[in-house]
């Protein structure tokens, strides 16, 4: 744990803000959930809380059968890292998605692109990109947006089509729907 230098008092109703500058570089937005965990030295901590995140071993497995059933490299991330990959592309686990992939799926795009087009993005914020073809859902649920599906190939064996931008829509509204429940 890193000290901030920062003191911050509780007020009559119990709350305490958060600097902003810590908000930034956490990527805390309004209204985002914060999960709250004590430990035995009296210590309190919050972490932001990822319901898909939740689901990581579900996500795994989906990860998996998507990209077995594609023949593609399928990722899936929720609002700020990778949770989920399978077929290749397991570096970008616990990595944080890129500015563009957040700004895509907060504006609920679909992408589907190849390395050259316009709407072609990164979406890792670390790494840079080694893949020519993608295709990108975001993942709703109960209106919100709490993560991407993504399919990825590196062969230019061809462009992603209608069957991969079908299947990414497909995986992000069953996991929207899963997270519903």
């Amino acid at each position: 744990m890193k000290a901030t230098g920062i003191v911050r008092r509780i007020d009559d109703l119990g709350r305490i803000v958060i600097p902003k500058e810590i908000r930034r570089t956490l990527h805390i937005r309004e209204s985002d959930p914060l999960e709250i965990f004590t430990d035995r030295e009296g210590q309190i901590i919050l972490k932001k809380y990822s319901p898909i995140g939740e689901m990581t071993t579900f996500a795994k497995q989906y990860a998996e059968s998507l990209a077995q059933v594609s023949g593609h490299a399928a990722v899936i991330a929720d609002r700020d890292q990778f949770v989920a990959a399978a077929g290749g592309y397991k570096q970008l686990l616990n990595k944080s998605i890129s500015k563009q992939l957040e700004d895509s799926v907060n504006h609920r795009e679909t992408v589907l692109a190849s390395k050259g087009d316009r709407s072609f993005i990164n979406i890792c914020g670390e790494i840079e990109a080694d893949y020519q073809h993608q295709a990108i859902a975001p993942i709703i649920c109960e209106g919100d947006v709490i993560g991407s599906v993504a399919l990825l190939e590196n062969n230019n064996r061809g462009k992603m089509g209608e069957v991969e931008q079908k299947l990414v829509l497909s995986a992000a509204g069953f996991l929207g729907r899963q997270m519903e429940q």
